[in-house]
């Protein structure tokens, strides 16, 4: 097809600016010129101008008339409704995972969690910026394994807010070591097949990640 070569051009360079955001690279409020961009991906300004967009439907950019790009800032209240919609949907997720997950889903799950404790846990060996993208990558494959795409898409909005803010770094011990472990449990509820369990574990995993990001303890 003619439009190959555009069309990847554009995925790459949106692949590569959502990992820049992701990652913190490029932190909120940071001006994203497509002259500028274009030269370091090595891409002209159309597949930047078409990633830009399609980061903005992701919730990770701003567009500006005008003014041009800029990589999302996330307020108290978009951190509440990011969370409420989380809450709304993931626990499902995770549901229809335990009903879906095959062995090999499973272990790899297993794996991430693992890693997980090994990165997260207190110590020299800590690696907070590790276990953002672990933890990113888990969560992302139980929305895979639950294979609904209008939950996929729901979803594919609201989950960045908590990883822009680098969510590990502001965690207390206390808090860490929970959500630690609720990584663990979850993959336990899976391979029991227990959505009920996978869900309510999820809950509260969401609900120690809402208190620690707007320091709300109730």
């Amino acid at each position: 097809m003619a439009d190959t070569a555009p069309r990847r051009a554009s995925e790459r360079a949106q692949a590569a600016l959502r990992e820049q955001i992701l990652t913190g690279a490029l932190a909120g409020g940071t001006h994203l010129g497509e002259v500028e961009l274009a030269e370091r991906l090595g891409v002209s300004r159309t597949p930047v101008r078409e990633a830009l967009t399609r980061l903005a439907a992701e919730g990770l950019v701003e567009l500006h008339p005008h003014r041009g790009a800029r990589v999302a800032r996330f307020s108290e209240a978009d951190l509440d409704d990011a969370f409420a919609v989380r809450t709304a949907l993931e626990p499902r997720a995770v549901a229809l995972a335990a009903a879906r997950a095959s062995a090999a889903d499973l272990d790899e799950l297993d794996d991430l969690a693992t890693r997980m404790a090994a990165v997260g846990g207190p110590g020299p060996g800590q690696d907070l910026d590790a276990l953002v993208a672990l933890n990113r990558r888990f969560h992302a494959r139980l929305v895979e394994i639950a294979d609904t795409p209008a939950l996929a898409s729901a979803l594919a909005g609201v989950v960045h807010a908590p990883v822009v803010l680098r969510t590990f770094h502001t965690y207390d011990a206390a808090s860490l070591a929970r959500s630690l472990a609720h990584h663990v449990e979850i993959v336990a509820a899976l391979r029991a097949g227990d959505g009920h369990w996978a869900s309510a574990v999820m809950v509260s995993h969401l609900a120690n990640a809402r208190a620690v990001m707007t320091g709300d303890r109730r």
